[in-house]
């Protein structure tokens, strides 16, 4: 389920002396709450309305910095994210004390505990269903770990097969022989949502396009039901250990890096776009700039003007929450400069784009750059090997933007280390592929 809901930022005057508090609106389905967030600014031209942050170089009512000012905005904003995925994830609708209390909590830092019920001597306890201790696992994992979108989708992803292979499916269905028919779901019965074939290629839909999952995707699969297994048998929900034990035999290939050489680099660069295709200009600026800095899409999307520091960059990353100071060098600094002048929408750096947008641009600009060097990619749905010759501009998407970065650091002789603070990769073996 998910909540419609907006969250901003603004100003409300109090005091005789003209002083202005920063407050926190959230709505959803049709309310309106209103919170204090203990900042304030004794001028409205200190008050950037379009990113909804102090200007830098302010300097509070109480000697509090700027930056001081807006890392505790972006908590407030956070938390107040946070409490609507815990809304999200449990399937409820809340009223409006439902998410001030929740939100509360989490701006103080205490999250309530639920009270443990008096055992009832002449009753037997209540038997959790399966899907119930998953609601569970949900909620107590999702706002524990602070779970993005993504991370939420690929669990309600996972909720929708085993309620698919068995709508009423209890722990101790989840032996050996029932895994492996859990896997032969995945692999011969699942309906895809979305088909394999690509436009063009034939008229009609071979059964192949549609139907089942490939031995990569059915391994991801079965490490988020193992996730789940685990911490409901640590919290004695579940006693059926089978899953410990349980490996199909799913045979796979090493997934293909794709990135970009320094030659391809510069056919994108040098690319002259012809009358018609001037919106693919922004489009390649953004991509250069993703293979100029490392940055991944969601944290170049919400770059602000506020964030470049001169000669480098300083942000916290969405997916990690890491905060990264990165070099700028001649090519990301042309493009920051190119869009310095133009309004942009909160005071963003660069032209934002979705990343479903952003990825079908992008393979269309490679397409006419001549980056088509054909690559092999082989997969496997079963015993069943599948190869398949694609041209390199297919294959291309937002992510390479990433993988040309380090891949081209590296090349130059910089040590992983050094491009590893720069990425925000916490260990080498993340990065080695």
């Amino acid at each position: 389920m998910m909540l419609k809901h907006h969250i901003s930022f603004k100003l409300r005057p109090y005091g005789s002396k003209p002083v202005y508090q920063i407050q926190l609106h959230a709505t959803f389905n049709g309310l309106r709450l209103r919170f204090s967030t203990g900042c304030q600014v004794e001028d409205l031209s200190a008050w950037d309305a379009g990113s909804e942050s102090v200007k830098p170089d302010y300097k509070g009512p109480k000697g509090e910095t700027a930056l001081t000012i807006n890392n505790t905005l972006r908590n407030c904003r956070e938390q107040m994210e946070l409490t609507f995925r815990f809304f999200e994830a449990n399937d409820i609708v809340p009223n409006k004390k439902q998410v001030e209390e929740k939100y509360m909590s989490r701006i103080r830092g205490t999250v309530p505990q639920k009270p443990k019920p008096e055992p009832k001597k002449a009753e037997k306890p209540k038997e959790l269903q399966f899907f119930e201790v998953y609601q569970m696992f949900l909620a107590e994992c999702g706002e524990k770990n602070a779970w993005t979108n993504a991370t939420f989708e690929k669990m309600a992803a996972l909720k929708e097969d085993l309620t698919a292979f068995k709508k009423k499916v209890k722990f101790s269905d989840l032996d050996e022989a029932g895994l492996t028919m859990f896997v032969r779901y995945l692999r011969e019965e699942k309906v895809l949502k979305t088909p394999r074939k690509r436009k063009g290629e034939r008229e009609d839909y071979d059964k192949d396009d549609i139907i089942g999952l490939k031995n990569s995707s059915i391994e991801k699969k079965l490490g988020y039901l193992r996730w789940f297994l685990n911490w409901a048998t640590d919290r004695g929900y579940n006693t059926n250990l089978a899953y410990k034990t349980f490996r199909p035999t799913l045979k796979m290939t090493q997934k293909k890096v794709i990135y970009l050489s320094k030659e391809e680099l510069q056919k994108i660069k040098g690319l002259e776009l012809k009358e018609g295709q001037e919106y693919l200009d922004p489009v390649r600026d953004v991509f250069l700039f993703c293979c100029f800095t490392g940055l991944r899409h969601s944290d170049v999307s919400g770059l602000r003007r506020n964030d470049v520091k001169g000669d480098h960059i300083e942000i916290t990353t969405v997916k990690t929450a890491d905060s990264l100071s990165i070099e700028l060098n001649d090519v990301s600094k042309a493009i920051l400069e190119k869009y310095k002048e133009i309004p942009l929408k909160n005071n963003y750096a660069l032209p934002v784009y979705t990343n479903q947008a952003m990825n079908r641009n992008i393979k269309e600009l490679c397409k006419l750059a001549g980056i088509d060097e054909e690559i092999r990619v082989t997969t496997y749905k079963g015993n069943e090997r599948k190869d398949e010759i694609h041209p390199k501009w297919e294959l291309v998407g937002t992510h390479t933007g990433r993988r040309t970065f380090i891949v081209n650091a590296l090349s130059l002789g910089i040590p992983p280390n050094v491009v590893m603070k720069w990425t925000g990769h916490n260990d080498y073996k993340a990065m080695k592929p």
